[in-house]
């Protein structure tokens, strides 16, 4: 998996600190002091994995570089910063910081962190032919289109491509999901539609999604 790190840190002891620990670590770390000129880069060259940022930066808060980050981009992001309070915390993680380190730190938890969450991230990414699957963030795109599924359709989904190539029942697709244990084949056979809608597989010629009579469905690759 890719290893490219943004660090985001105005110290510039502190960021080369980081920055040499990283690379110790077999990270491809690029750094800058000011915000706008990383978001700049980040929105040219999106090739990171993972940015790691200080909240009290020259021109901009961190809190507004992270939401701008996000807009470009969704990767996971580290608060690094000295707003250590308890507050500044719940503010993080209600944004959607997958981690927040308080300074001081010792370099070394800050690359656990990074693997932990890297791996994370990959675990939860699936690619399957035409599909990009993005399980921890519920997103899905065919041929690079996002699609848009409820709960219950990406439950489905899921469950067949994790079964790729298998049949399944529709009691097995029922007891995989969250719906209710008393819903009808019916049911399942309408969300099933709705899928094949969104993905633009042809009920009558199915490319992705395969009926197999009086049993269920097999997702095929």
């Amino acid at each position: 998996m890719n290893k490219k790190v943004l660090l985001i840190e105005d110290d510039l002891q502190m960021q080369t600190l980081i920055n040499d620990y990283l690379k110790d670590y077999h990270f491809d770390c690029t750094s800058f002091a000011n915000p706008k000129e990383a978001l700049e880069e980040f929105s040219k060259n999106q090739d990171f994995s993972i940015a790691i940022l200080d909240l009290m930066l020259p021109e901009m808060d961190g809190f507004d570089l992270f939401k701008k980050l996000k807009k470009i981009k969704d990767i996971p992001i580290i608060i690094s910063s000295a707003r250590g309070d308890i507050g500044n915390k719940i503010h993080g993680f209600e944004l959607g910081v997958d981690d927040y380190l308080a300074k001081p730190y010792e370099p070394r938890e800050l690359v656990l962190r990074i693997e932990h969450i890297l791996k994370k991230y990959e675990n939860s990414k699936i690619i399957i032919g035409d599909f990009e699957i993005d399980k921890e963030n519920r997103e899905v795109k065919v041929d690079n289109f996002p699609v848009e599924f409820t709960k219950i359709e990406f439950e489905v989904f899921i469950f067949l491509i994790e079964n790729l190539n298998k049949i399944s029942s529709r009691e097995q697709i029922l007891h995989a999901t969250s719906l209710d244990i008393t819903t009808k084949n019916r049911t399942i056979d309408m969300h099933i539609s709705n899928i094949r809608y969104k993905i633009g597989d042809d009920s009558k010629n199915p490319k992705y999604i395969k009926s197999v009579w009086g049993i269920g469905y097999k997702f095929v690759s």
